[in-house]
């Protein structure tokens, strides 16, 4: 690969006609630059300067280098400029990406914060497996992930989770069948007909885990990696189904059902995973402080 410092010391030597004349130029002496120039000649493989009695002329092969390094030049001193006048107001991209298991409402209420940043922001989203995900964060081409756990064991992607907070969770159902199953709850669950996450997600071994430990066995009528098909689902009446109790009594009203019970005893977690050690985005700060706060 082509070392453009020693392409630009070659540059400014044949547009100032000389080594002398460069170096005042560059503020640096003769022998640096011939040996600079010298580099550059023995990885192209190729003379770029022939001595003529006291001067320096471009052999063929310079004048070629020579082209594209004023092609190369400018387009950096255009670079330059474009940024240089860039609007003030310009907005801040940020590119998030939220595993397909976190609720889109609890997704919704971590991001918000970033919205109201003193500089504007522009919130790129993308949902997608947490595997994808974390492949995209290890190629840079997102900033954060949203998930409702760490970084799994097996993979081997570098990257540090932050620990957002966590809440227990709560049942819910259409009318009519909360009115059946919230006395006597959670034994109530037993036999009633249940819509569960799928084993994608992490809080469902741990539901499951809860039950047979009350030796309570529901009739589980469905699963589902989208928490909001499943809400659906139980706005239709097909079974009772689990949310954040952080935002319940938001799901509670949009879907029109009731809350049938809760229990702090399993308790959904999420984590921002990021590839930094220590937070610096200004997006992400926003993110973690809030949310420590609305779920500690």
């Amino acid at each position: 690969m082509i070392n453009y410092k020693h392409l630009h010391y070659f540059w400014v030597v044949a547009k100032q006609g000389g080594i002398a004349r460069a170096s005042e130029r560059l503020h640096l002496t003769p022998q640096t630059i011939s040996g600079q120039i010298s580099l550059l000649e023995e990885s192209l493989g190729e003379k770029l300067f022939t001595k003529v009695g006291r001067n320096l002329e471009l052999t063929e092969t310079g004048r070629l280098v020579l082209s594209y390094a004023d092609e190369i030049f400018s387009l950096g001193g255009e670079l330059e400029d474009a940024l240089h006048n860039l609007p003030s107001d310009r907005p801040m991209v940020f590119k998030v990406g939220i595993a397909e298991v976190v609720p889109k409402t609890i997704a919704y209420r971590l991001l918000a914060p970033a919205m109201k940043l003193p500089n504007p922001v522009r919130i790129v989203c993308k949902e997608n497996s947490l595997d994808d995900l974390l492949g995209e964060l290890a190629l840079h081409r997102i900033d954060m992930v949203i998930a409702d756990g760490p970084i799994p064991s097996g993979l081997n992607v570098r990257g540090y989770n932050h620990f957002l907070g966590e809440c227990g969770i709560s049942f819910l159902a259409v009318p009519r069948l909360a009115k059946k199953l919230s006395k006597n709850f959670p034994q109530s669950l037993h036999g009633a007909p249940v819509l569960l996450p799928s084993e994608i997600n992490v809080v469902q071994a741990r539901l499951l885990s809860w039950l047979d430990g009350l030796h309570i066995y529901p009739r589980i009528v469905g699963e589902f990696d989208d928490s909001a098909l499943m809400k659906v689902f139980g706005q239709a009446g097909s079974g009772v189904f689990i949310a954040p109790s952080a935002i319940a009594d938001e799901v509670a009203k949009h879907y029109g059902v009731q809350i049938i019970g809760s229990t702090d005893e399993v308790r959904e977690q999420f984590y921002a995973i990021s590839v930094e050690r220590r937070i610096s985005h200004p997006a992400v700060v926003s993110i973690t402080e809030t949310a420590r706060e609305w779920l500690k």
